[in-house]
């Protein structure tokens, strides 16, 4: 019954209610009157009651069986670009990566790295031209050593001649080297981490007590970073430390230098939440089909982000290699997470890489383009996944062996 059918059913019953038979006629006329008044007034009594009893009705068909019959307000709308995933693995939904070789196919992220990542030719040195933001850190050896080669975020380069040292694992470029600001770069050295501040061409080098080092990850406030190598770990402040706090503490380890990042960590079967004490705390777990992480683990303000290497996925099979995925995990329990499966190429398929096999190590997270798109290094590539779509997009080609990407890099 819809709502303003209910008033004319209530007159109509009112008109049928009896009338007192009065015998005095002096009186009619005024008890008529009064007779319309309260016959109005009843009226309207029945009328909000009836309404009410609508609603009670309506409420309890809302939250019966039946509630899905009645249709939402709004429909909901989907982002523009928007790719259904192809299903779910272990409860999160997947995408699954363009082929290997179509990546210069893919719609295009512009950013200060160019359409193709190089070494530039004859870049200042930082003393004369300083870097208020940086994009992109890259390595070159010369004579055994290796100078940082600094990109800011105006697309234009910078030398700074550290003479780094190399480290057990080779090069001393960590994904991590880039502060949160934009300021500083970090390099793991042999028994000591080595910082350049961009915007003044100052360094600073603070001894460790280990000679393996390998991994370095930033704090937000870029006060303190975190410095790691096999089975030791530690903070370092760089900035303006605490009353009473020591420049460098050791801090709980693991086996995998690139498992120590801040403020959060995804590892075994868990995200993990970096305290003010050095330890961690479970903030969520998982059950995903891992065999090993790759490379460092990549936070914005609601998600975290990391590669691993997967065990067989019934839901992408591959015939040469073992799957590799990048889990992005909400930090947050009303956001969703998701996963982008990176499979072999057909290589029935023209044009695409004829060897279709991406293996372990081709592969890691190198950080957010904003706070939907974490940035992948597919072999010789940078590729953007916009985890609210499931568009994968080309950031560019790299012709450099390894590359650090900071916040410079977003418009």
């Amino acid at each position: 019954m819809r709502r303003e059918d209910i008033p004319p059913l209530l007159y109509r019953a009112a008109d049928r209610m009896p009338e007192p038979d009065l015998a005095d006629a002096a009186w009619a006329g005024g008890l008529a009157t009064r007779r319309r008044r309260r016959r109005t007034i009843v009226i309207s009594l029945l009328t909000v009651l009836g309404i009410a009893v609508g609603a009670a009705i309506g409420v309890g068909v809302s939250g019966s069986r039946n509630a899905e019959l009645i249709p939402p307000p709004t429909t909901p709308t989907l982002p523009p670009g928007y790719v259904p995933p192809a299903g779910q693995i272990a409860g999160i939904d997947y995408w699954v990566a363009p082929p290997a070789g179509s990546e210069r196919f893919l719609d295009r992220v512009y950013t200060p790295l160019g359409d193709r990542l190089r070494l530039p030719d004859d870049p200042e040195p930082l003393s004369e031209h300083p870097i208020e933001n940086l994009a992109a850190v890259v390595l070159e050896e010369r004579g055994g050593r290796y100078d940082a080669l600094l990109l800011g975020a105006d697309s234009t380069w910078a030398r700074a001649d550290l003479q780094l040292r190399p480290i057990r694992t080779g090069s001393p470029l960590s994904s991590g080297a880039i502060s949160p600001d934009g300021r500083f770069a970090a390099f793991p050295q042999p028994g000591e981490l080595v910082t350049v501040d961009v915007t003044t061409a100052e360094v600073f080098r603070f001894t460790l007590p280990s000679q393996e080092l390998s991994s370095v990850s930033w704090l937000s406030s870029a006060e303190r970073i975190l410095v790691s190598g096999p089975n030791v770990a530690y903070r370092v402040v760089v900035g303006e430390g605490g009353d009473g706090e020591r420049s460098v503490t050791a801090i709980p380890s693991a086996r995998n230098p690139a498992s120590i990042t801040a403020p959060y960590r995804i590892d075994s079967y868990a995200v993990l939440r970096y305290l003010v004490n050095g330890e961690y705390s479970v903030d969520s777990e998982l059950q995903l089909p891992v065999r090993t992480w790759v490379g460092q683990t990549f936070s914005t303000y609601t998600m975290a982000a990391r590669l691993f290497v997967a065990n067989d996925i019934q839901q992408v099979p591959t015939k040469s290699s073992q799957p590799q995925v990048v889990a992005a995990i909400s930090t947050l329990r009303a956001l969703p997470s998701s996963l982008l499966v990176l499979g072999e190429t057909d290589r029935s398929t023209p044009a695409m890489d004829p060897q279709g096999v991406r293996e372990p190590g081709c592969c890691a997270v190198l950080g957010w383009y904003d706070e939907y798109k974490p940035m992948i290094q597919v072999r010789g590539w940078v590729l953007a996944w916009d985890v609210r779509t499931g568009k994968v997009e080309r950031v560019t080609e790299l012709d450099v062996d390894g590359v650090a990407l900071g916040p410079g890099v977003r418009p």
